[in-house]
């Protein structure tokens, strides 16, 4: 099993970066490379879109709206792992008024490396929380 993770301070309270990424069919709002997201089982799963028209399907696995966290699995995708499970924390940052934002991901390589299914993880982690700070911070 792998695991990667990516952080990124913001100077945005953590409240309004929760308010912005803690719903579960929110990542349209914040992440450019997702431009749809529907909702199905009650809100418990999304069928994402990406800008290829290639779709993911995940389920929300837990949610905590007071520690502002939640984990979710995936049930398809053109990845190439098995046993995904990822989670997106938001907590309060360093300083006043900041927020650090931590997602993070466990998962099984299926047909490649450890070091290659970590490195496609950390990236789109990696670039996800850039385009929240360009969302948050313009």
């Amino acid at each position: 099993m792998a695991t990667t993770a990516a952080t990124i301070e913001l100077p945005v309270p953590a409240d309004r970066v929760w308010q912005l990424i803690g719903g579960f069919g929110s990542l349209p709002d914040w992440l450019p490379y997702i431009p749809t997201s529907e909702a199905s089982e009650g809100g418990r799963v999304r069928t994402l879109t990406n800008e290829d028209g290639g779709v993911i399907v995940e389920r929300l696995e837990a949610f905590d709206d007071a520690a502002r966290t939640y984990s979710y699995s995936i049930l398809q995708a053109p990845f190439p792992v098995t046993g995904y499970l990822s989670t997106i924390a938001v907590h309060a940052g360093k300083d006043p008024g900041s927020a650090r934002v931590e997602w993070s991901g466990t998962f099984t390589p299926d047909g490649i490396g450890d070091d290659e299914a970590t490195g496609l993880f950390l990236g789109i982690y990696a670039d996800g929380l850039a385009a929240l700070k360009q969302s948050l911070t313009g």
